[in-house]
Order: structure tokens, then sequence, then C-alpha cells
């Protein structure tokens, strides 16, 4: 697939984000990259080699105060993951989305465990 194809995925993915929670991603940047590097792979947990499907690196909305003038927070989604664990295209839109919502989570404040937690 081609990284225009999976973009046109990922506008389909925030287009499904619940209005509230679309409107909250203010100074927040969606992008799409192959795979993770060795630098983002560091604090996640996740050995090289293992399939990160997104990343959320920025400061929390509960985090901050005195928040102006900063770059925006990021989403990285890793597309050649996503592709690797996808059998159709169906269940690429439905990954893509999920993981937007976990790293969109991540923006909100949310942890792992409190998202593992969640899930139950």
């Amino acid at each position: 697939m081609t990284t225009a194809e999976f973009e046109r995925m990922v506008r389909k993915a925030l287009e499904q984000l619940p209005e509230e929670i679309a409107r909250a991603l203010d100074n927040v940047d969606v992008v799409v990259e192959d795979l993770a590097t060795r630098e983002q792979l560091v604090g996640t947990g996740i050995e090289e080699g293992a399939h990160l499907l997104g990343l959320y690196e920025g400061i929390p909305l509960t985090d901050r105060y005195g928040y102006d003038m900063v770059l925006p927070d990021k989403i990285t989604l890793f597309q050649g993951a996503i592709e690797a664990i996808c059998d159709s295209d169906e269940e690429m839109v439905r990954e893509i989305r999920d993981t937007v919502v976990h790293e969109v989570a991540h923006h909100f404040g949310i942890d792992d465990d409190r998202l593992e937690e969640m899930e139950r």
C-alpha cells in the first residue's frame, strides 16, 4: 500500500473520532512513518524488531501549565507495523482507528496501565 493510501485511511479513522475528542486535539499533529526508530522504542517496553503501531510524543493535557508557544504534540502511526499485523483493508482501518484512540488517550493523560484496566 502506498503512503498516500494509508494516509487516506488515517484521515478516515480521524473523522470517526467523537466530536468532543476531535476538538480536544488542539496542537496535535498526526504523522505516518514506516517503522519506529531505535530512539522511538526507548522507554516503550517494546524490543527492537517488535511492532510498535503508534507513538504519542508531547505533553499530556493533564500535565500542562503555562502552555503556549510550543511545538505541536505528535502522534505517529507506523504504517509498516500496522500492515504487518493486518490481513485486509477493513482490518487495517480498524487497527488505525484503535491505535489513534490509544495514542489520543495518552494525549489526555491516560497511561498504558489505566488503558489496560479500562479495556477489561
